[in-house]
């Protein structure tokens, strides 16, 4: 006897969500270990251990199944402490903590390593400016709540928060710590915070 429509449906539902748990990590794997020219749908399917059209059918081209792949990973979390140097602290600690348990310390570089050379990848500036949207807010409601300048250039005041990471990242290869949060908060916002001109005057 063929199961009644309501559980036919029900018993298919977690073999999607299977399939499509399997062709996140799959993708993700396989961009850290070749990065996103080399990755293939046929490879992705394969590691995967699905076909080609179960992939096609949820996204029309490689390059929207890894926008979405990356997509999962962790980001900049909104957190409102009430102090500027406390959110950072806070939204900071928590991404590196996540950085360190995902695929995302892999990810990240490999993806930012082809950006300049594949033209395919310029979505990924969208994408990437959407993940930093918590670091602006940050720094909104510190200019809201006074304490940093009102025409205080936040994209670049995010550059120097987070610049460290970037150069651990991608030029030293040293391990990010969670220990670095505090340090690198504090000498950054010392930045920011100075008026011209007391940096006039040093």
């Amino acid at each position: 006897m063929s199961a009644p429509p309501e559980t036919a449906a029900t018993a298919g539902r977690p073999r999607s969500r299977e399939a499509h748990r399997a062709i996140i990590d799959a993708t993700l794997e396989l961009l850290s270990e070749v990065g996103f020219s080399a990755l293939t749908v046929e490879s992705v399917a394969a590691r995967a251990g699905v076909g080609k059209a179960t992939i096609y059918r949820r996204w029309a081209s490689k390059l929207l199944l890894v926008v979405d792949a990356f997509g999962e990973l962790p980001a900049l979390e909104d957190v409102d402490t009430g102090s500027l140097q406390g959110d950072l602290e806070t939204m900071l600690g928590r991404y590196i903590e996540n950085f360190n348990t995902t695929p995302l310390a892999t990810v990240l570089p490999s993806l930012a390593g082809e950006r300049a050379s594949s033209s395919e990848l310029d979505v990924f500036d969208q994408v990437l400016s959407r993940r930093r949207e918590p670091l602006r807010a940050a720094f909104q409601r510190a200019v809201a709540r006074g304490e940093v300048a009102a025409d205080l250039d936040i994209a670049l005041a995010g550059d120097l928060v987070v610049g460290p990471i970037a150069v651990r990242l991608y030029f030293t290869g040293a391990r990010i710590h969670p220990d670095i949060v505090v340090p690198m908060v504090e000498m950054a916002l010392r930045g920011i915070l100075a008026s011209p001109k007391a940096a006039s005057e040093s």
